[in-house]
């Protein structure tokens, strides 16, 4: 049976979301028990001119949704970017998985060559499937969850590849 759309996206976003909630869990256990403020965390930038943690958090949940809603035809549900907590942005990702979590495989298509339309502030990008998900959402999502590991260990949590690639397994 090949690879479907399906099993190249959402098993992927639901993953990587809960690797990224276990590696929140390990860098705020860190900070506690080295007495630092958690505000060192979500306010953590990797150079001036980019995202925060909080930021890079929010982008990663807007790519994982608006990846799955795409593929699947529905519309993204709308979170709005509020969070400035710790405890705020595990629940984002805790909302982010839940709706991941909720697209069935009878839902995206197996048409590679459908048109997914992205739309931006200036116009809009358009993609086939397969191009949308292999060349765009997928390594968008994996940028922001990769700056958010980069931010945590940068600030001294004991967090490692095996933490980010198999993180809510164990």
């Amino acid at each position: 049976m090949p690879l479907s759309l399906y099993d190249a996206s959402i098993p992927v976003y639901a993953h990587m979301l809960r690797n990224l909630a276990a590696l929140l869990d390990k860098a705020e256990a860190h900070a506690v028990a080295t007495g630092l403020p958690l505000s060192e965390l979500t306010e953590a930038r990797l150079a001036p001119d980019m995202h925060s943690l909080v930021g890079q958090i929010q982008l990663a949940s807007d790519a994982a949704k608006g990846g799955a809603a795409r593929l699947a035809g529905v519309t993204p549900p709308s979170m709005p970017d509020t969070e400035t907590t710790y405890e705020d942005l595990k629940a984002r990702i805790a909302k982010t998985l839940t709706f991941v979590e909720s697209i069935k495989p009878d839902q995206i298509s197996e048409d590679l060559e459908r048109t997914i339309e992205l739309p931006l502030p200036k116009g809009s990008m358009k993609f086939t499937a397969k191009d949308f998900l292999l060349t765009f959402s997928l390594p968008n999502f994996m940028f922001h969850v990769t700056t958010a590991y980069a931010l945590l260990r940068h600030k001294g949590a004991p967090i490692g590849k095996l933490d980010f690639l198999a993180g809510a397994r164990g």
